[in-house]
């Protein structure tokens, strides 16, 4: 399992370096801008006139703290970063296994003195060894350069929120694992991840406008992610629901894994069930 770990981190070596690169060249630009946005005269008016309906679906009077340390990384950052490092989430962990299996190689590392059970959670170790490093990269973009600011934050306090982010980036990652192991395809599965990520994103802005929708999206994962707000302290309640529901993915993915067919290459289908009458058909003797 060890050594499908150590694949799995230099398979995804370019997916860190890209996403750490890029998250902490914003994060350094954003730390930079802080002193700025937060000095300007009358931009609490400035928010205060902006659409109802805009500022509730972006949180409501908690725009208005957007001059704080807490509000400003919590708007610019926490808030949206779900959506943006999800890509890679989905991505990565819908390929995982079945990328392999697409190009006709997983039978070949199959072929190898090597369990499927140490070959699957190898991997899925490998990929959330891979979101932590992102994460950690982009937790030093802002915890480093803040010393110079008026972010008058500890680095505990920087580390906090990016701990319910990583717990709602493994969720959304072990889901697009389990799509993958029951979709015709890799993609298919990141498509799928994406598209219902995107989707709660939306119905939690859009039920600070409704409050119809509010009932609902208390049943989604994204309602459990505390944002910037865990700079108070992380609710270790909501932590554990979402790990929680992230392992019951993986072992649904992993007994899954365990029951399929591997394919030599290319994509699969859907395996439905063919109708009696095709079965019939099928059965019937040529003329």
């Amino acid at each position: 399992m060890f050594a499908e770990l150590k694949h799995t981190l230099r398979r995804l070596r370019g997916q860190m370096i890209g996403w750490g690169i890029g998250l902490a060249l914003y994060g350094v630009l954003m730390v930079a801008l802080y002193d700025s946005i937060a000095n300007i005269e009358g931009f609490t008016e400035i928010l205060q006139s902006y659409p109802p309906e805009l500022m509730a679906f972006f949180g409501g009077t908690e725009m208005l703290a957007l001059t704080t340390p807490k509000g400003y990384i919590d708007i610019y950052y926490f808030n949206y970063m779900p959506v943006i490092v999800g890509i890679f989430a989905v991505i990565a962990s819908g390929g995982l296994l079945v990328s392999d299996e697409e190009k006709g190689i997983l039978d070949l590392v199959m072929a190898h003195p090597i369990s499927r059970t140490a070959l699957f959670w190898g991997r899925v170790l490998g990929f959330v060894v891979a979101t932590i490093v992102i994460l950690l990269v982009s937790f030093l973009s802002w915890a480093l350069p803040a010393g110079g600011t008026g972010m008058d934050l500890t680095w505990i306090e920087f580390l906090r929120p990016f701990v319910p982010l990583l717990a709602s980036l493994v969720l959304f990652g072990m889901l697009a694992l389990l799509l993958s192991m029951l979709v015709p395809s890799a993609r298919f599965a990141s498509m799928i991840s994406a598209g219902l990520l995107v989707a709660n994103y939306l119905a939690l802005g859009l039920a600070n406008i409704n409050s119809d929708l509010r009932t609902a999206v208390e049943y989604t994962p994204l309602y459990y992610y505390q944002g910037g707000r865990a700079i108070d302290g992380v609710n270790w309640g909501w932590m554990a629901g979402l790990l929680l529901a992230s392992l019951v993915l993986a072992l649904l993915a992993w007994w899954r894994f365990l029951r399929r067919d591997i394919r030599v290459g290319g994509e699969g289908g859907w395996r439905l069930p063919k109708l009696f009458f095709w079965r019939k058909a099928e059965a019937k003797p040529e003329a």
